[in-house]
């Protein structure tokens, strides 16, 4: 019995031993199963990831696949163009070798490049060809493998870079930059607007900054607002066109620098009023039409030449409602028919829009206007009209004295012919061209003319030549030379105003003779003077 008992008494212990053991084994799955269960997915995979290294897989040039790490830092450069021409741009700069390594994978099967972190961030490159077009590459920091630092170089640096870049850009931007904060405190400045600061100063500056501009509000919704406003700094005063930009409770300010503007806008100002006052005072009358033909800019003499109200062309008028407007008032040309008329306004547009174009318009009141259209840029056609009644009415009285002037020598008897300070004929008269004919061109001609009419070339003819050449004054040469037909013509040579010379040949009353017969009358024709018939036929 006892030896019975001893053994349940064994059995039992066993039990509760395994038992607990069991118990023991079951709460420790059970809390490493549930410490399992707390760990975020999320935390587990941000912590994989941390630790990528950044790697592309390209294809013939291709990205195939890549890192966490490696999309982030493709994101962040921006550049344009594929995904190898954005990763070869961020490399150029950083290992020039680079591209041209690369492109020799093929051939070299492996290449690697590091940068030394003394020229900045360390940076090592790996690169491998795999075969069938595809290599793996691989950027590092050498000084960050193995020392447990996880954070992304690469695209902390690209951003460093951006950052650097975007200050540099500021500071060195001829415009001014400024924020300020709901109070108009300014809470940050450029390097451009510190300067001015400065500058205007005359010392060290304080904080907050002193505001320079009176820069514009934004306007409530629309965020933006734009405004031209002036800095003076010892006497002189520069321009900017502000520009603000809500962002937050805060306000960003830009002042780009408007002194070229302004003086440009001034002197076209200067030079639209130069050109009115001009308009205005023109006896012209100007007419402007746009691209669409309405009136865009008209002068007073406009007004007082066509008689059209103020009104009317204030209203901008088309140029066929001017036209039409001209008609009514009688200050056109009077035409057949409506519809040619209009045919030839359409003309007249077209031609002056085109190119230069005049005409003259007869008015039914007596008056002569001349009528120009030029074409101006943008499609623009400008119109001028110009009273030329006095002109035309002066030309005509000339014109009338000429005719009156030339039938008055056409009835003198003498034969006349007028020659130039050049030697050029001026003019003949009808008695001349029964004579010898066709008026010459000049001296010379008329000289070989004279010459081959009368057939001989006697002293008389060589007296003409001399006098017709010499300085002779008001009084004259006269002589005597024989005609075309034998006859006897008496001449005369005057220097009369502007350097023209006059020759006037009168047939002698000697009548018709042969040379010798005029010889023999020597005697009797040589009283009339010394410089007379004597001195043309003394010598035969």
């Amino acid at each position: 019995m006892e030896l019975e008992g001893l053994r349940l008494v064994g059995a039992a212990l066993a039990s509760g031993t395994a038992s607990v053991v069991l118990a023991l084994a079951a709460m420790r799955a059970w809390n490493g199963a549930r410490r399992g269960r707390q760990r975020p997915p999320a935390a587990r995979a941000d912590l994989d990831a941390s630790v990528q290294p950044i790697t592309y897989l390209f294809r013939a040039g291709r990205l195939v696949d890549a890192t966490a790490p490696a999309r982030s830092l493709l994101d962040r450069i921006g550049a344009a163009g594929d995904d190898w021409t954005r990763l070869m741009q961020w490399l150029g700069p950083r290992l020039p070798e680079a591209p041209e390594r690369l492109a020799e994978l093929a051939r070299l099967g492996r290449v690697e490049m590091t940068r030394p972190a003394a020229t900045g961030l360390g940076l090592k490159l790996t690169a491998e060809d795999l075969g069938d077009r595809l290599c793996r590459i691989t950027i590092a920091d050498p000084e960050a493998e193995h020392s447990g630092i996880v954070v992304d170089a690469m695209s902390l640096q690209a951003m460093e870079d951006e950052l650097t870049l975007l200050r540099r850009a500021l500071d060195q931007t001829p415009m001014l930059v400024w924020r300020q904060d709901a109070d108009e405190r300014i809470t940050w400045a450029n390097a451009a607007y510190l300067r001015r600061a400065e500058a205007r100063g005359d010392g060290a500056l304080g904080w907050p900054l002193p505001r320079l501009l009176d820069a514009p509000k934004p306007v409530p919704g629309a965020g933006t607002a734009t405004r031209r406003a002036a800095l003076e700094d010892h006497g002189i005063v520069s321009w900017y066109d502000c520009h603000s930009h809500r962002m937050g409770d805060e306000t960003m300010m830009f002042a780009l620098p408007a002194d070229a503007a302004v003086r440009a806008e001034r002197s076209l100002r200067e030079f639209v009023q130069t050109l009115t006052k001009t308009f205005a005072d023109l006896p012209i009358g100007l007419a402007i039409f746009d691209r669409q033909r309405n009136l865009q800019l008209f002068n007073p003499a406009l007004i007082d030449l066509t008689g059209l109200p103020t009104g009317f062309l204030t209203a901008r008028p088309t140029l066929f409602d001017f036209l039409d407007q001209l008609r009514e008032q009688r200050m056109v040309p009077e035409p057949k028919d409506y519809r040619s008329w209009r045919q030839h306004m359409a003309n007249l547009e077209s031609a002056a829009a085109t190119g230069h174009h005049s005409e003259t318009w007869s008015l039914p009141n007596g008056q002569t206007y001349r009528v120009t259209g030029r074409p101006h840029p943008d499609g623009a056609v400008a119109f001028l009209f110009e009273n030329i009644t006095s002109e035309i009415t002066l030309t005509r009285n000339f014109r009338a004295e000429l005719m009156l002037s030339s039938q008055v020598l056409d009835g003198i008897e003498d034969a006349l012919a007028v020659f130039g300070e050049n030697g050029a004929t001026v003019l003949t008269n009808t008695a001349y061209r029964a004579i010898w004919g066709a008026g010459p061109a000049d001296v010379p001609a008329a000289l070989t003319q004279w010459e081959g009419g009368s057939g001989v070339s006697g002293p008389g003819l060589a007296a003409l030549r001399a006098a017709l050449a010499g300085g002779e004054g008001v009084g004259g040469a006269t002589g005597a030379m024989a005609g075309p037909d034998g006859r006897l013509l008496g001449w005369t040579v005057t220097r009369i105003s502007g350097g023209h010379v006059m020759l006037r040949f009168r047939q002698h009353a000697l009548g018709k003779m042969a040379l010798p017969d005029i010889a023999a009358t020597v005697p009797r024709a040589a009283q009339v003077g010394a410089g007379g018939l004597s001195k043309a036929v003394g010598a035969e």
